[in-house]
């Protein structure tokens, strides 16, 4: 097949993983104040100790509408950064909670996705190429 299903192939990847991400943001983002503190505490083991709630609030903005840019190839490259970051914050998480690979590795997993996908491109069926615009 090579390249010939390769942007369609791209684009089956963004709309389900951020699809993906988007579902799994969407309840941290409705869970207001009490749910982005909890989840905001995760940054103590990156040597974050400050505002629970600023980045528990700023990981499910990133989870929820990341995705959504991610899916749709607009904004793909910040969108990918802050997925990317997002994920390594979670990653970290696990591994020094002692989850074991079981926990940590759907962070990994989605981590090297877009990590990868930074470096490849959205691929050329995005909606900022149907207004003219690169990604």
């Amino acid at each position: 097949m090579g390249d010939k299903f390769r942007d369609l192939g791209l684009l089956l990847l963004r709309l389900g993983i951020g699809g993906m991400f988007m579902a799994h943001g969407w309840p941290k983002l409705a869970g207001g104040e009490k749910a982005w503190a909890k989840l905001g505490k995760s940054m103590v083991h990156v040597g974050i100790d400050f505002a629970p709630t600023f980045w528990g609030f700023m990981a499910a903005i990133a989870e929820f509408f990341g995705g959504l840019a991610f899916a749709l190839g607009v904004g793909f490259v910040p969108a990918c950064v802050l997925l990317l970051s997002t994920m390594v914050v979670a990653a970290t998480m696990h591994v020094r909670k002692n989850d074991g690979f079981a926990g940590a590795s759907h962070a990994i997993e989605a981590g090297i996705v877009f990590a990868s996908l930074l470096l490849i491109g959205p691929g050329k069926h995005t909606l900022a190429s149907k207004f003219g615009k690169g990604s």
